[in-house]
């Protein structure tokens, strides 16, 4: 479903991403798992047309998506909830989510979608006419994943949605991601806590400094020496 092929990025002088290669099959969850600026972020922002690659390309279903506008690639079936959750504070938690579907047409089908998201997280439902803003921290993680499914996305990015959350959070946000994968969706995701994610995912990639410098099956990552010492803490 998505190939990014030699693909560098840069921020004016400062070089993020070194030639980066990497593939996602449809029906996978696949994690980038790296320390903090290895360019993991930058990665998800250049296949949602957040930043524009300098050279390399973003291919998705074998047609190149690097260079078109952000709306334009959510129309193609990528949503991106980023890091930091990034929603609209001043809105209510109903008005987040719609505007997560503002290029969808069919009303019947986005009230459906509306109740597939409250199934997976009741407790939006249950404040959906509170303003973002007044929501916990957890709450707010599960309204930026609730906005990104809105537009019913074939490949969903997700960056860093366990950050800032107390455990018992934390576990109900990767339950969630299991569930929505199990419905068939695709999943690149960025997390800080690698072990928890090489346990969801199926692949795994390691970054260092703009470059993938190991790539292998979740469970071979997980057993790795050089992996558990760097990045599992032992």
């Amino acid at each position: 479903m998505l190939r990014l092929e030699d693909l560098h990025v840069a921020y004016g002088a400062v070089r993020a991403l070194h030639g980066v290669s990497l593939e996602v099959s449809a029906g996978e969850i696949v994690t980038l798992v790296g320390s903090n600026g290895a360019g993991k972020s930058t990665t998800l922002r250049a296949i949602s047309g957040l930043v524009t690659p300098s050279s390399g390309r973003v291919l998705l279903d074998g047609k190149p998506i690097h260079g078109l506008a952000a709306d334009r690639i959510v129309g193609l079936g990528v949503a991106h909830a980023p890091e930091g959750r990034r929603i609209f504070t001043r809105l209510s938690v109903r008005e987040n989510l719609e505007m997560g579907a503002f290029l969808r047409r069919d009303a019947a089908e986005s009230r459906a979608t509306l109740a597939r998201v409250y199934r997976l997280f009741p407790r939006l439902e249950e404040r959906e006419s509170q303003p973002g803003g007044t929501l916990s921290g957890g709450e707010q993680q599960m309204l930026a994943i609730g906005r990104a499914l809105m537009s019913r996305p074939r490949l969903l990015l997700l960056d860093e949605p366990s950050m800032g959350l107390a455990p018992l959070m934390v576990q109900k946000i990767f339950e969630t991601i299991r569930a929505i994968a199990a419905e068939g969706a695709t999943l690149l995701l960025v997390e800080q806590n690698a072990k928890l994610a090489l346990e969801t995912c199926h692949r795994g990639y390691v970054m260092e400094s703009g470059l993938i410098t190991a790539v292998d099956s979740a469970s071979r990552l997980l057993a790795d020496p050089r992996v558990r010492q760097a990045y599992l803490g032992e």
